[in-house]
């Protein structure tokens, strides 16, 4: 049986320095290393969207990419339409939430396994790829708004709430996303200590004990699939943000590979283990590829392994599992201590 690390009293912990980090990265990074990091917040976000529905859910998405597109392309095309960014935002959490719905109701309810969820998620994902790959004529658009085909289209910046001519300035637009992040992170922490939560637990450890008490287990699932889904749309979001611009290899195969990787990484189970992956994964990808010393998709594959053969559990679970037989060798040694300091005592 997975243990579940943390409680929401640590989320809001860990929350607190999130925005002690927040304030002090612009004195620590410089320009373009916080315009990047608009990016791999929008990554973290769909990183924490497949945690919590595949750490907390039992739900293994593999195209968990798709509703991350989804929520790109959607807010793009939104805020050409409308004019400004805030209603975009909430349009493509909507759009990716909605697609998940629709799409989990036919699975969950289809009494599908989780084997065939994982395969027609993926699928999906690859055929909006392909589909949004053949979209470069200039019939294709929605509204205004072209998508691009391959070349795919251009994402507005963001603008401050009811003045869509005050667009925001990057260092502005990172603290949005990682206030968007924060808020993510402090939600879905919520959410798993709620009965929503819990039940969705006990669905993955024991799907059918669950429903002979009584939960409609499907329903659970469909819940927690949509809300994830929700999350990755915001992803999606701020990724295209960071990029100012959105392509079809927002669907790709390996970014779908890459979420699980982050999750594998950093510890299902956990919500704050994916989020560290994604930033520590990306930046060493990233310096390995600018100094070209080795291939980064030999460097995944091979922490991959490692992690899978290794480290099963993820970085923070063994790290929390470690202080926690420290933490009762210690108590363990304090007994045997006091035992023996009482037959002194009473032989003397």
């Amino acid at each position: 049986m997975m243990r579940l690390y943390g409680s929401f009293r640590g989320t809001l912990v860990v929350a607190s320095i999130a925005v002690l980090f927040t304030l002090l990265a612009p004195s620590i990074f410089q320009f373009f290393t916080i315009i990047t990091l608009t990016q791999v917040i929008g990554l973290s976000i769909l990183a924490l969207s497949l945690a919590l529905v595949w750490g907390f859910g039992g739900v293994l998405c593999f195209g968990q990419s798709a509703f991350f597109g989804i929520g790109a392309y959607a807010y793009s095309v939104a805020a050409v339409n409308i004019g400004g960014s805030t209603g975009a935002i909430l349009i493509a959490m909507l759009a990716a939430a909605t697609f998940a719905t629709l799409l989990g109701y036919f699975v969950f309810y289809g009494k599908l396994s989780d084997v065939y969820l994982a395969v027609i998620t993926l699928t999906v994902s690859l055929i909006l790829y392909s589909l949004m790959r053949r979209t470069s004529g200039p019939e294709y658009k929605i509204g205004s708004a072209l998508l691009g085909g391959f070349n795919g289209t251009g994402s507005p910046p963001l603008n401050v709430p009811g003045n869509s001519e005050a667009m925001l300035f990057p260092l502005q637009t990172f603290y949005v996303s990682m206030g968007a992040l924060i808020l993510a992170y402090v939600f879905a922490g919520w959410l798993v200590t709620t009965k929503f939560g819990r039940v969705c637990v006990s669905i993955r450890e024991n799907e059918l004990r669950t429903s002979l008490l009584g939960y409609d287990t499907r329903l659970y699932k469909l819940g927690i699939f949509a809300v994830s889904a929700g999350i990755a749309g915001l992803g999606g979001v701020f990724f295209c943000v960071g990029v100012t611009r959105v392509t079809p290899d927002v669907f790709s195969l390996g970014q779908s590979a890459l979420a699980i990787i982050w999750v594998i990484v950093g510890g299902r189970g956990t919500l704050i283990g994916p989020i560290l992956a994604t930033f520590v994964l990306y930046f060493l990808t990233a310096s390995l590829g600018s100094q070209q010393l080795m291939n980064t998709n030999l460097v995944l594959g091979g922490i991959l392994v490692i992690f899978v053969l290794l480290v099963p559990s993820g970085v923070i679970p063994s790290i929390a599992k470690w202080f926690d037989l420290r933490r009762v060798k210690k108590f363990s040694k304090l007994k045997e201590r006091r035992l023996k300091m009482r037959k002194h005592r009473s032989v003397g």
